[in-house]
């Protein structure tokens, strides 16, 4: 391990399990923070330059053996979990066998509750897909069921797109493509009056308006995760948004076999599909530096209120920011993920064992310092609230 000091040093050690875009900006975000001693670990030693010249510390290491995210965190009072998905799960696991408490947005595919007895042996916090949606979304909903009389229906909308829009694919991807073809592959599950429902992804396709920036169309992912497990909304559906027409065309590489990870045999020998095409993606959906994004969510609830029916409108839509060169999916994400950090370093949450998001929207104190610490960032949910 190569390790890179800053000078300043202060009192609560957080260290930073990744050091990504998204990874990035919790990084720089923290280190603005007089009461944090920021450490982040990544394999790529231009990106642990980059944040060691910002404030924070930095380690360059491979965080795929667990040994190494053992050593890494062995001196952290608080653990941030900011890498790619298939490692995120096992990476979790490390840090809860360290007996750290961690907060984490790597969106892993495995089941989290499959580390709740982890967590609860540990006896600290760790709240699990801490991001704009798994993550900002839950909030909502945690903070609508607690403070309404009953809710009846909870509709997300949610999706990160370039501002331009560039044939052929009008899409690029802050994440690794595999992480976005995981969303295409795995089955959506939903809630219908009550009941689970499992449907293919990229399916219902709807086409929906949204002021400044027109038609999107929006289609089912598996983004409602935990909430299907803690929440008692009898309606419950989250959707993707892309640019009109993606969703044909992924189902068109899903359908014809380029997703698949059963090896098939070509000239050069034998290759599996989906690592041919992740790699073609790779480059494709890439943004380059500076190229602006966007990030656009609406959450639409219905309830009641001492009789009366009402509906609550959530919107939701910022751009990358120029002057700190981070991307709006960097931004919404990681700002979201240092709020919540924000909770546990401050001691406004402390209940030890696994916790979803919208465990945390409970409470209204938290629900609020999160959207607070977000509008300090100019990242703003506008809020509306009808009568029907």
């Amino acid at each position: 391990m190569e390790t890179a000091t800053a000078v300043r040093r202060t009192t609560l050690k957080i260290v930073v399990l990744g050091g990504g875009r998204v990874g990035g900006a919790i990084v720089r975000d923290l280190v603005g923070e007089d009461d944090y001693d920021v450490l982040v670990v990544d394999v790529d030693p231009v990106r642990v330059e980059r944040l060691t010249d910002v404030g924070a510390d930095g380690v360059i290491a491979d965080l795929s053996t667990p040994k190494t995210v053992a050593k890494a965190v062995k001196d952290a009072d608080l653990v941030v979990g900011a890498v790619p998905g298939f490692l995120g799960y096992r990476t979790v696991e490390e840090v809860l066998k360290a007996g750290r408490p961690v907060v984490d947005i790597s969106f892993f595919p495995e089941d989290a509750f499959g580390l709740e007895k982890l967590a609860a042996e540990a006896g600290v916090p760790c709240v699990f897909d801490c991001g704009v949606a798994p993550g900002l979304s839950n909030l909502v909903l945690g903070h609508l069921e607690a403070s309404l009389d009953g809710c009846d229906s909870f509709h997300c909308l949610v999706g990160g797109l370039p501002v331009e829009r560039k044939w052929p694919w009008e899409y690029k991807a802050l994440f690794s493509p595999g992480d976005v073809i995981e969303e295409y592959t795995r089955p959506a599950r939903l809630r219908h009056g009550g009941v689970e429902v499992t449907v293919p992804a990229l399916t219902d396709v709807e086409l929906v308006n949204f002021p400044g920036l027109g038609s999107l169309e929006a289609f089912n992912t598996d983004g409602l995760r935990s909430l299907l497990r803690t929440c008692e909304t009898p309606n419950m559906v989250e959707k993707t948004l892309r640019y009109p027409g993606h969703a044909v065309r992924m189902r068109i590489l899903r359908e014809a076999g380029f997703f698949s990870t059963k090896e098939v045999r070509a000239a050069s020998g034998t290759v599996k599909p989906r690592d041919v095409t992740e790699a073609l993606l790779f480059s494709a959906w890439h943004y380059e530096e500076g190229e602006p994004d966007l990030t656009v969510m609406r959450i639409v609830a219905e309830g009641r209120v001492n009789g009366q029916a009402v509906r609550h409108t959530y919107n939701l839509l910022d751009y990358y920011n120029p002057d700190t060169e981070t991307s709006s999916m960097a931004r919404t994400t990681g700002y979201t993920c240092t709020g919540i950090v924000r909770l546990l370093a401050s001691g406004l949450w402390t209940e030890p064992g696994l916790t979803p998001p919208e465990i945390i929207g409970r409470d209204e104190t938290c629900f609020q310092a999160v959207l607070d610490h977000l509008a300090e960032r100019k990242v703003h949910m506008f809020h509306r609230v009808d009568e029907i």
